[in-house]
C-alpha cells in the first residue's frame, strides 16, 4: 500500500542586534530582545497556531488515519515557551493524539555536523532531552539542520542509536533512482534513509500561491492524483517542509490550510495512507544504499552547503566559531554555552551569502552580506575573548586534546565503575534474597505447645472426725 510521509520543521533563530567594534570587551549581550519577542509572536499567530490547529483537526476528522512528523529545534522551543506558550500547548495536544512523531535535530539548528562530531552529538543529545522533557518522547529518527547529510554524518547518527534519517532526494545523488523508496547509509546499513521529493514538497511550500506558476491553482484532488499516477512499486512519498510554509511562505489568504486539510480525504479515496517516518522505516525494507561522499541539504538548487560556506566571509566566520567549540564544551559557564547555541544557528551564515539563489533572503537588520559578516564577526570577537578568559588560546591543541582525553577517560572510568557498582548491588540483593529463602526453609518448625495438666489434688480419704 502506498503511503505519504508528511514532515514539518519548526525553527526560529535568535535575532542579533547591531554590535559595534567598540562594544567588544564591554558589552557581552548580543541580542535584540524586542525584535525576538515580536517576531516569534507574529510567526505563531500567522502560521504556527492556525497550522497546528488544522493538523489536530485533521487527525480527529480522519479518526487517527492522518499522521504527521515534526521536529523543533531547542532554541525554537525556548523562544516559544517564553513568547508563545500556546504553540507548545498545541504541540502537546497534537502529541496526545498518538498520531504525531517528534524527530531529533541539533539543538541550535547549527552546522556542527560538518566540522565537530563531539559538538554535533552534544547538540542532538540535548534536543532529545528537551523533547523528552516537553512531550515525554524519545526520538528514534534524526533530521539534521536543513536536511544536511553525508555518509559520515549518517555513520555518526547510527552510532548514536538512531534508526533513520531524513534528507534531500538530490538529483546529483540519486541519479536515475527514485526518492520514493527506503534506502540506507552506505557506512552503516542499520540506518535507513527517507529522501524528500523536492518537486512535490516545493509545489506546496514554494509555489502554491504563485499565480505565474503553470500549475496554479493547485487543488488537493489534482495533487493526490499526481501521487496515484506514480509507478505502483514506489511505496512512500516524502513531503518535507517548514511549518512556516503554512501561513508565512504561503499566506493563509491563499487557502493553503484548506488545501492541506483536504489531502487525507482525497488520499483515502485513492487508497493512499499517511505514515510517520518510524512507521515507514519499520515496515519497509531498504532497496539500496545511497552514496553521499559530500554533504547535501535541501537549500537552493545546488542542494549542498554553498548557501552557508560558499564564500570566504562565511568560511572565516564558520572556522572562527568552531575553533572554540571544544573549549566551550569544557566550560561550565551557562551564559557562554547559551551564546554558543545562538551563534551556531545556520541563519547567521546564510545572511552572509553572496549567491544569486533565486529565492529572496530576508536579512533583517543587515543591508548586505558584508554588513552581516561585519556584525557577526564583531560579536564573535567578544565571544572568543570570553572563552579565552576561561581557556586561554595559548593552550595548544596537544594540551587541549590531552585535557579532553583525560576528561573522556574519567567519564568512561566513572561509567564503568557505576556499572560494576550496580552489578554488585544487584548480586548482593540476589544473594540476600537467596539466603533469606534458604534460612526460612531450614528453620526448625516451632513445636506445638500442649497444655500440661496439673495433677488433681488428692481427695481426702478420711473425713475429719466430727
Amino acid at each position: 500500500m502506498r503511503t505519504i510521509c508528511l514532515f514539518f520543521e519548526i525553527h526560529q533563530p535568535i535575532l542579533l542586534k547591531r554590535y559595534r567594534f567598540f562594544d567588544i570587551g564591554i558589552n557581552h549581550y548580543y541580542y535584540d530582545d524586542y525584535a525576538n519577542a515580536t517576531h516569534i509572536a507574529d510567526v505563531a499567530e500567522r502560521s504556527y497556531i492556525p497550522a497546528l490547529n488544522t493538523l489536530i483537526d485533521m487527525v480527529k476528522e480522519s479518526k487517527g488515519a492522518f499522521k504527521v512528523a515534526i521536529s523543533i529545534s531547542g532554541i525554537a522551543c525556548e523562544q516559544l515557551e517564553i513568547h508563545a506558550p500556546a504553540v507548545i500547548d498545541l504541540l502537546k495536544k497534537l502529541n496526545d493524539t498518538g498520531c504525531c512523531e517528534f524527530l531529533a535535530e541539533p539543538y541550535s539548528h547549527g552546522l556542527a555536523s560538518l566540522t565537530n562530531e563531539k559538538a554535533f552529538k552534544n547538540q542532538v543529545g540535548r534536543q532529545v532531552e528537551k523533547m523528552n522533557a516537553l512531550f515525554g518522547v524519545t526520538p528514534k529518527v534524526l533530521v539534521n539542520t536543513d536536511m544536511l547529510y553525508s555518509d559520515e554524518i549518517g555513520a555518526v547518527a547510527a552510532d548514536m542509536g538512531f534508526k533513520g534519517m531524513l534528507t534531500e532526494g538530490a538529483k546529483h545523488v540519486l541519479g536515475w533512482k527514485s526518492p520514493h523508496y527506503v534506502y540506507h547509509c552506505n557506512m552503516n546499513p542499520k540506518l535507513k534513509l527517507l529522501l524528500r521529493d523536492f518537486k512535490l514538497s516545493d509545489d506546496i511550500s514554494l509555489r502554491f500561491s504563485n499565480t505565474e506558476w503553470n500549475e496554479y491553482p493547485l487543488f488537493a484532488d489534482n495533487f493526490i492524483k499526481k501521487i496515484d499516477e506514480l509507478p505502483q512499486e514506489e511505496q512512500v512519498i516524502n513531503l518535507f517542509m517548514e511549518l512556516g510554509a503554512l501561513g508565512l511562505a504561503q499566506p493563509l489568504s491563499s487557502n493553503i490550510l484548506q488545501f492541506i486539510k483536504a489531502l487525507p480525504v482525497q488520499a483515502k479515496e485513492k487508497g493512499i495512507t499517511f505514515s510517520t517516518p518510524l512507521e515507514v522505516i519499520t515496515k519497509l525494507k531498504s532497496v539500496s544504499q545511497i552514496d553521499v561522499p559530500y554533504p547535501i541539504s535541501w537549500i537552493d538548487e545546488e542542494r549542498d552547503t554553498s548557501c552557508w560556506l560558499g564564500n570566504v566571509m562565511q568560511r572565516e566566520a564558520f572556522n572562527k566559531l568552531y575553533d572554540v567549540a571544544d573549549r566551550v564544551l569544557l566550560c561550565n559557564d551557562r551564559r557562554i554555552k547559551m551564546d554558543f547555541d545562538f551563534l551556531q544557528s545556520s541563519t547567521n551564515f546564510r545572511d552572509m551569502t553572496t549567491k544569486n539563489s533565486g529565492v529572496g533572503i530576508d536579512r533583517g537588520i543587515y543591508e548586505s552580506p558584508y554588513d552581516a559578516f561585519t556584525n557577526f564577526m564583531n560579536i564573535l570577537g567578544d565571544f572568543c575573548k570570553r572563552v579565552d578568559s576561561l581557556y586561554p588560546s595559548d593552550i595548544d591543541n596537544e594540551e587541549l586534546n590531552a585535557l579532553l582525553t583525560t576528561i573522556k577517560n574519567q567519564d568512561t572510568e566513572i561509567a564503568k565503575l557505576n556499572k560494576e557498582l550496580q552489578k554488585a548491588k544487584e548480586k548482593l540483593e540476589d544473594d540476600n534474597w537467596k539466603k533469606a529463602k534458604t534460612s526460612k526453609a531450614k528453620a526448625p518448625k516451632a513445636e506445638k505447645k500442649t497444655a500440661v495438666k496439673k495433677p488433681a489434688a488428692k481427695k481426702a480419704t478420711a473425713k475429719k472426725a466430727e
